[in-house]
């Protein structure tokens, strides 16, 4: 039997009403008409509604998608999605995934049904889309400075006075500048805001000690605009990071937590955020979180992982701590880009029409899996066949001896870093293991 496919899902009897309003918006992308913005779909489909073509059922080899064509695995992503949610429940984490992957409404649908928390984002325009596909619980991991978004932001929460909203701070100036902006725009509710733990020195951003970090809880006290409701950082920015450096960054993180509550910097807040997580240590993550204390507030601890929902074939494949705990699962790679041989100069060399415009290249290379015969459409493995480089519009291509490829052939590769892979396609297919595209994932970079 075929694997659910993550779209299909429909919102189970109790559902939240955050997750059934990001549902109900998110199907109203079925209504959009396939045209030349979107790349690889078939020409004849023009004019036809995404739902309409969906409806059809094409095949993604002889359907009349052209080349090159990036497909999603609907088995893979939903098995990732299912996987988190459990790891989330087992270890008693909340879960906000971070939205900047995908930037896909329908996926953030699937997300919360499965008991996403809400959907962290990083900068203004993906919090503007969110809330315009119903999302109730935002949180920011990044600061927020600019006066216009805090309008914007002013106005959503003044229209909508269920709408969570959560941000990083991290500085003095940070603190008076939001106050300002917030003050000026007649903001009717506190935002509230996470101080930012730095990583360590030569990290990204945060505060980089606790001193410094206790700076900007007073700052925020003295704001009226602001809420203090926790800390936040990002382990994955810890220098040299290895399993004893993250645990003892995170613990430091907790500590904060514990100091800050016991002298009462959480007044107002309902309970206290304690958030971290990114793709690559959330176990140290659970692990160092199933320890925290007992506070005078109820604790979320929040979780923001993001590339699992179609994990790769390179950085993450490597760096995924379920490498660490096989006991707790095993992600699978979704994402596979179909590129055709165009050009074979010589028995070396070979050229597909894929390249830069298409594949994520910013951390590893694609890597050549599988080749669809041009000729009978068989497959067989890429052996002997390797990626060397690309350009704007081709991908380069080493073949050792024996190695069979001709002009013609549809070659599928692997691709790593799923952000820059989702980025550079507006309208994915999303594809069952015979090949039947069963979906359309819409996104908003």
């Amino acid at each position: 039997m075929a694997a659910e496919s993550p779209t299909d899902r429909t919102a189970p009897p109790g559902e939240s009403p955050a997750a059934s309003l990001t549902v109900s918006l998110t199907a109203s992308l079925a209504d959009e008409r396939v045209d030349h913005r979107f790349k690889a779909l078939p020409p004849d489909a023009e004019g036809l509604t995404v739902g309409a073509l969906a409806a059809e059922r094409r095949n993604l080899f002889t359907g009349g998608f052209t080349t090159p064509v990036l497909a999603l695995s609907a088995e893979s992503v939903a098995h990732n999605l299912d996987l988190l949610e459990t790891y989330a429940e087992r270890h008693g984490l909340a879960f906000a995934p971070h939205g900047k992957t995908s930037m896909s409404p329908q996926l953030f649908a699937d997300q919360l049904e499965r008991g996403a928390w809400g959907i962290t984002a990083a900068v203004p325009h993906q919090a503007r889309v969110y809330r315009a596909y119903g999302i109730g619980r935002i949180f920011l991991a990044n600061e927020l400075v600019d006066p216009v978004a805090l309008r914007w932001l002013a106005g959503e929460m003044t229209a909508d006075p269920a709408f969570r909203f959560v941000c990083y701070v991290d500085s003095v100036r940070g603190v008076e500048l939001m106050d300002e902006a917030l003050s000026a725009a007649g903001a009717t509710r506190p935002v509230d805001v996470v101080v930012e733990l730095g990583a360590g020195e030569g990290a990204r951003t945060g505060a980089r000690t606790e001193a410094d970090c206790a700076a900007v809880a007073d700052a925020v006290a003295a704001a009226g605009s602001l809420r203090l409701v926790g800390v936040a950082g990002y382990e994955g920015e810890v220098p040299d990071a290895d399993p004893d450096r993250v645990r003892a960054w995170l613990r430091r993180l907790v500590a904060l937590a514990a100091a800050f509550d016991g002298e009462k910097r959480f007044a107002g807040a309902e309970e206290i955020v304690i958030s971290a997580g990114g793709s690559a240590w959330f176990d140290a993550v659970a692990d160092v979180f199933a320890g925290i204390p007992e506070l005078s507030l109820p604790v979320l601890k929040l979780l923001r992982s993001g590339a699992y929902v179609s994990h790769d074939d390179g950085h993450y494949k490597h760096l995924t701590p379920f490498n660490r705990v096989p006991d707790e699962g095993a992600l699978e790679p979704a994402f596979r880009l179909w590129a055709q041989v165009v050009s074979r100069p010589t028995g070396e060399q070979a050229f597909l029409n894929a390249g830069k415009r298409d594949a994520a290249y910013d951390l590893d290379l694609p890597e050549a899996q599988v080749i669809r015969s041009g000729r009978d459409g068989s497959v067989r493995p890429a052996t002997g066949v390797t990626v060397t480089g690309l350009s704007d519009q081709h991908t380069w291509v080493r073949t050792e001896d024996g190695a069979e490829l001709e002009v013609g052939d549809w070659v599928g590769m692997g691709l790593s870093h799923p952000c820059t892979s989702f980025d550079k396609w507006q309208l994915i297919p999303l594809v069952e293991a015979d090949g039947t595209v069963t979906d359309y994932i819409r996104t908003f970079f």
